[in-house]
């Protein structure tokens, strides 16, 4: 059984930053894209950043320039850097993996979910 830890959600001033992690642990055969996901109360689940194993980036224009993806592939993690962070980037933010646990069958992975809370 796979699963996604993720941490380092929290409560930071705007202008501040915030570093988010999740690891994928399990029974793991490779690791296609990884990604987050932020949902803000009252609102639809949106794409912020995804990142391919090849390290191919794709952000959010909301996002770009202040946050980055990476990934540490022989760690089986993702990490999301936020800098700059503003009000409107609170959301409970969600780490998504495509995850192949043997070489044939795959599955859209998802954690739990992390809060960032971005208020004065």
């Amino acid at each position: 059984q796979v699963q996604l830890l993720e941490s380092g959600g929290g409560l930071v001033q705007p202008g501040g930053s915030l570093r988010l992690s999740c690891a994928a642990s399990g029974s793991i055969f490779t690791i296609n894209a990884m990604g987050w996901y932020r949902q803000a109360p009252g609102k639809q689940r949106e794409l912020v950043a995804t990142v391919t194993s090849g390290g191919s980036t794709n952000y959010a224009d909301s996002v770009k320039g202040r946050f980055t993806i990476s990934r540490d592939n022989a760690e089986n993690t993702v990490y999301l850097r936020m800098n700059s962070l503003k009000p409107e980037d609170t959301a409970v933010y969600f780490c998504t993996a495509l995850i192949y646990d043997t070489k044939f069958r795959r599955d859209d992975y998802w954690g739990q979910g992390t809060q960032v809370t971005v208020s004065s």
